[in-house]
C-alpha cells in the first residue's frame, strides 16, 4: 500500500510533508534539552519568546502567501518565477514593517524582549524576520512543484546545524545564543535552496506539467489574496500571537516551560497541516479529483494521527520528564490538551483546503475568523481561571465546535467534489 501511495502525488508530497513535522519534531527536541542544559531558564525563555514573535511578524503575509502559491504555482506555467519571487517579496515587506512597530514599541512588550534594545540585536531581528519568511516559503513552492520530497532533507541539515551552533555559542554568548543559533543556519540554507528552485525544480515542472490554461493574472492573485488574508491573519493569531501574548504575561522561565509543551502539541497538528497543503496543491491541478483526494487525505491522515495523538495522552509526562520535573508538571495537561484538539483540527484543514483549491476566499474567511474568534475569546476567558492551561481548553472546546458546524458542508464536498461548488458559493 505504500509504495502504491507515493505513485500519488497527493499522499507522496504529503507523506513528505508529514515525515519533515517528524524530523523537526526530534531534532527540534534535541535543540531544545541542549538549550534547557546550556543555557540558564531565563534565557531558555527569552529564546522561545524571541523565535516566536519572529514567527509572528514573518507570517503576517507568509501565512496568507502560502495559500496562494500552493493554489497557483501549479497552474502559472512560464509564470511561476515571477509569482514566487512576488510572494517572497511582499511577505519579507510586510513582516520587516511590522518589525520595526514592534522594535518602536519595545518597552510596552515587557521584560522578555529586553535583549532586542539596542541598534545592533535590533537590525538582526529584522534580518531574521526577513530570512524567517523566505524560508518558510521555500517548503511552500517546493510542495506546490510537487517536489515537497526535498522538504525533509532541508529540515535535516537545518536542524543538524543549528544544534552544533548552539553549542558552539553557549560559551561566547550566554545571552541571545538560542535566537542567533535559530537564525544563522536559516539565512545560510536561502542561497542553495533557491538556486536549486529556480535553477532545476522549477524548469522540470515546467517540462513536466505543460498547461493550456491561462496563467493567472496579477489581478486574479490579488483577489484570491484579499479574501484569504482575513482568514490567514485569523490563523496567525492562533498559532502564534497567541504565545507571543502568553509571554507578556508570565516571566521568561515560566513561559519556557509552557512553550516546550505548546511547541510539541503544535509539531502534532502540523502533521494536520500537512496533508491539507498538499491536498491544495492537488485540487488546484485536479478539480475533478476534490472529493476522492480529500478522502484519501482524510483516511490517512486520521491512520498517521491517531496512534500519535494516543501515545502523547498516555506519555505525555514522561516526554516532558525529558526537560525536567517542572515541565512535566506545568505542561502535560495543556500537551494532552493540544493533541485531542488535532482530531476535530483534521475535518477542519481538509475543508479549508478544499475551499482554498475552489477559489471559495469568502467561505474560507468566514471559517477561519471564526475559529480564531472563538480560540482566543475562550482563552481570555478561561486563563484567569486554569493559567496557561486556558490555551490547550480553547483549543479543544473551539475546534470541536467548528468541525460540528462544517461538517455537513465537508460531507458534500466528499460525495461530489467539484460539481458542488456553484452550491457553495451561492450560500457565501
Amino acid at each position: 500500500m505504500i509504495l502504491r501511495d507515493l505513485r500519488n502525488p497527493l499522499l507522496r508530497n504529503g507523506y513528505a510533508l508529514m515525515a519533515n513535522t517528524g524530523i523537526t519534531a526530534v531534532l527540534g527536541m534535541g535543540y531544545w534539552l541542549l538549550a534547557e542544559h546550556l543555557y540558564t531558564p531565563e534565557e531558555f525563555g527569552r529564546g522561545q519568546a524571541l523565535i516566536t514573535v519572529m514567527r509572528l511578524f514573518s507570517s503576517l503575509t507568509a501565512l496568507s502567501m502560502a495559500g496562494a502559491l500552493a493554489k497557483f504555482i501549479p497552474i502559472s506555467g512560464r509564470r511561476i518565477p515571477e509569482l514566487i519571487l512576488r510572494g517572497y517579496g511582499l511577505a519579507g515587506a510586510v513582516g520587516c514593517t511590522a518589525a520595526v512597530g514592534f522594535l518602536l514599541t519595545l518597552p510596552l512588550w515587557g521584560e522578555t524582549y529586553s535583549w532586542l534594545g539596542g541598534l545592533g540585536p535590533d537590525l538582526f531581528f529584522l534580518g531574521a524576520v526577513l530570512v524567517w519568511t523566505v524560508f518558510t516559503l521555500q517548503d511552500v513552492v517546493l510542495t506546490g512543484l510537487r517536489q515537497a520530497v526535498w522538504v525533509p532533507a532541508n529540515s535535516l541539515v537545518f536542524g543538524l546545524v543549528k544544534m552544533g551552533l548552539l553549542v558552539a555559542l553557549a560559551g561566547a554568548l550566554p545571552h541571545g545564543g538560542i535566537f542567533v543559533s535559530w537564525v544563522i543556519p536559516t539565512a545560510l540554507a536561502l542561497i542553495p535552496i533557491n538556486w536549486f528552485i529556480f535553477g532545476y525544480v522549477v524548469p522540470r515542472h515546467q517540462r513536466n506539467n505543460p498547461t493550456n490554461e491561462r496563467p493567472p493574472r496579477l489581478r486574479e492573485i490579488g483577489r484570491f489574496l484579499a479574501g484569504d488574508y482575513p482568514g490567514a491573519l485569523s490563523i496567525l493569531a492562533i498559532i502564534y500571537l497567541v504565545p507571543t501574548l502568553v509571554s507578556t504575561q508570565v516571566g521568561p522561565a515560566v513561559f519556557g516551560r509552557f512553550s516546550m509543551a505548546h511547541t510539541l502539541g503544535c509539531l502534532i497538528e502540523g502533521l494536520a497541516l500537512n496533508m491539507a497543503v498538499s491536498l491544495t496543491v492537488e485540487g488546484s491541478l485536479k478539480p475533478g479529483e476534490l472529493a476522492d483526494n480529500c478522502r484519501r487525505a482524510l483516511r490517512r491522515a486520521y491512520t498517521i494521527l491517531v496512534p500519535v495523538i494516543a501515545i502523547t495522552l498516555l506519555a505525555a509526562p514522561l516526554i516532558l520528564m525529558i526537560f525536567g520535573q517542572e515541565f512535566a508538571d506545568e505542561g502535560t495537561t495543556l500537551l494532552r490538551l493540544m493533541a485531542l484538539a488535532v482530531l476535530p483540527r483534521v475535518l477542519i484543514e481538509v475543508y479549508l483546503s478544499a475551499l482554498r483549491a475552489q477559489g471559495q476566499a469568502r467561505r474560507l474567511a468566514f471559517v477561519q475568523i471564526g475559529l480564531a474568534v472563538l480560540i482566543l475569546g475562550s482563552i481570555l476567558a478561561l486563563f484567569p481561571i486554569a493559567g496557561v492551561e486556558a490555551v490547550g481548553w480553547g483549543l479543544l472546546v473551539s475546534e470541536l465546535l467548528v468541525a460540528a458546524l462544517i461538517y455537513g458542508e465537508l460531507r458534500k464536498i466528499l460525495r461530489v467534489g467539484q460539481s458542488e461548488q456553484p452550491i457553495v458559493t451561492q450560500r457565501s
